[in-house]
């Protein structure tokens, strides 16, 4: 487990949170697993306080979950889940913003999608499996961002923690990490047609790719 740095880039309490999520999204710690404060603090070698802060946001996020006695514990991300919570509700926000983007037609957010596709490619060979994961998000959001619905970025950006973790989690099982990449360029294509309900529908396909177990 990696010791925080003399002098990280971030405050201590988010170096440890992006380091949680990491080993949750990888699966080093896997559903069920307990997140002791005294444990970690030990392990990170620092004060309990930025772990607890830490345990907190990723109980917002939905990551873990704090039970009474037994203390903060990484809850799963189950098929169901995905198929009746986070699909519906990234279909939603998604919809709305993919319409919007092919009405608008900004070519700085266009070219900006075009930087990520390639970026994404450059990923996929070797398979970085994080990276991509990021990368995709980072489409996804900045296409959100650019509707400029504050609520629905907002909700996005409540959800996004799990959404990452299943895209870590499956990344790797993918036949053809590529198909990923190929995907996205799909969307982008649709984006660039400039007809709202074509971007709307590749986008809502798009989606439900996760629907399948």
């Amino acid at each position: 487990m990696p010791v925080l740095p003399a002098s990280p880039p971030e405050s201590r309490r988010d170096w440890v949170l992006r380091h949680l999520r990491e080993r949750i999204a990888s699966g080093d710690l896997a559903a069920g697993d307990r997140l002791v404060e005294r444990d970690l603090s030990a392990a990170y070698g620092i004060s309990r306080g930025p772990v607890r802060e830490a345990i907190m946001v990723l109980e917002q996020e939905g990551l873990v979950v704090s039970h009474p006695y037994r203390g903060a514990v990484v809850v799963d991300i189950s098929q169901e889940e995905i198929a009746e919570i986070l699909v519906p509700v990234r279909t939603v926000i998604e919809k709305v913003a993919f319409r919007s983007a092919a009405r608008a037609q900004d070519p700085a957010l266009l070219d900006a999608l075009d930087r990520t596709v390639a970026a994404m490619e450059r990923a996929a060979d070797p398979l970085d499996a994080r990276r991509l994961a990021d990368l995709d998000l980072e489409f996804h959001e900045a296409v959100i961002a650019a509707a400029s619905h504050t609520q629905s970025l907002q909700i996005w950006r409540l959800i996004q923690p799990r959404v990452r973790a299943y895209f870590v989690r499956d990344a790797p099982h993918h036949e053809d990490p590529h198909a990923v990449v190929e995907q996205l360029g799909e969307l982008l294509a649709a984006l660039r047609s400039a007809a709202p309900d074509r971007a709307a529908r590749a986008v809502e396909e798009h989606i439900a790719v996760y629907l399948q177990p």
